[in-house]
């Protein structure tokens, strides 16, 4: 660097640390005239900042607001309390728009020399936001690693454990990073199975750069969300069952579309679905889409196979039933005064 550069960058710091410094301090500081540091203000403009200068004895610079951002000069201690800030950000969603916050992370943690970044990972580990509820621990170090792979559309490697204690090592194209339910989501177009994938970011680790670039595949933000909105049906719920019914897997899939992610082929005519929810009407309610005609079996357990039955039973004898007297039909104002 050069010593002009230097000094440049060493007088862009100073006014970043004072609101106004008189041009003859500036001078003694860096050890220049006050006319070499009238030159380094005019090239500090050069880049985008906008330095007030006022004259006479009390005058002096100040570094103001501009219409937009400049490039920053950090010092250690700030780049490394920054990074920690919008790791904590992001693993807690603390601020609205997680693309956003994963992006200014990336751009910083990129730059970042080693030893700075080694003094970030172990404070972001010891340092956490009190009052904010969290999901299962997220290595911020892995979510920094993947926002950068889909900001690149760069291809990775990653070890994944499964909801059933299942290892395989993955081959992906990252598209997006996304919260819901106090979790992470990672969507990717997985190489070895051809297809979109989503994944847990806390059961994700070694996480490896390939260098590969990729063409990003066309995905809408409404398709992006039925992605995540199906990973996040994929937790383990109080009440599950398997549905296998009378459909081959591939006119299963395109009926269902992502909701049709984790079914398998029984034989060449039957299709096994899982299906589950927090109590046996919303299981009843993921069987109620079985497309209509197709029959099946299901082995929902006692006692909610047994309460789903009497309340089958009871809407049928309502439906058989004759209806009731239909009411007299009131204007609205007359239900509300009357």
């Amino acid at each position: 660097m050069s010593d002009t550069t230097s000094r440049a960058l060493s007088l862009l710091n100073l006014l970043q640390t004072h609101r106004h410094w008189p041009g003859s301090e500036l001078a003694d500081r860096l050890g220049v005239t006050e006319r070499t540091v009238r030159r380094d203000v005019e090239r500090l403009r050069e880049f985008g900042y906008r330095i007030e200068s006022t004259p006479g004895s009390a005058g002096g610079y100040r570094l103001e607001a501009g219409s937009a951002v400049p490039p920053l000069l950090l010092t250690d201690e700030e780049a490394v309390a920054m990074a920690i800030g919008l790791r904590l950000a992001a693993s807690q969603r603390l601020v609205n728009g997680a693309d956003t916050t994963l992006t200014a992370l990336a751009k910083l943690e990129q730059v970042l020399p080693a030893p700075l970044r080694r003094r970030v990972n172990a404070l972001a580990e010891t340092v956490r936001p009190a009052g904010i509820e969290s999901g299962a621990p997220v290595s911020t170090e892995v979510l920094g690693d993947l926002a950068l792979a889909c900001r690149d559309h760069e291809r990775v490697r990653f070890r994944y454990t499964s909801a059933s204690e299942q290892v395989t090592h993955r081959r992906v194209e990252p598209h997006a990073l996304a919260p819901a339910d106090r979790h992470w989501y990672l969507l990717c177009w997985d190489l070895d199975r051809d297809d979109w994938r989503t994944f847990r970011v806390d059961r994700l680790t070694d996480v490896q750069h390939t260098r590969a670039l990729f063409a990003p595949r066309p995905l809408s933000p409404e398709e992006i969300e039925e992605f995540v909105l199906v990973a996040r049906s994929w937790t383990r719920q109080p009440i599950e069952a398997d549905a296998v019914m009378a459909l081959p897997l591939d006119e299963m899939r395109a009926f269902f579309g992502q909701w049709g992610q984790g079914s398998d082929a029984e034989d060449g005519t039957h299709t096994r679905w899982s299906v589950g929810g927090a109590d046996w009407r919303e299981t009843m309610y993921g069987l109620s889409y079985i497309p209509p005609g197709v029959e099946y079996t299901t082995d929902l357990a006692e006692p909610a196979r047994g309460q789903l039955r009497e309340m089958l039973e009871r809407m049928l004898r309502a439906l058989d039933a004759p209806p009731p007297p239909p009411r007299e039909r009131r204007s609205l104002a007359h239900q509300l005064t009357g």
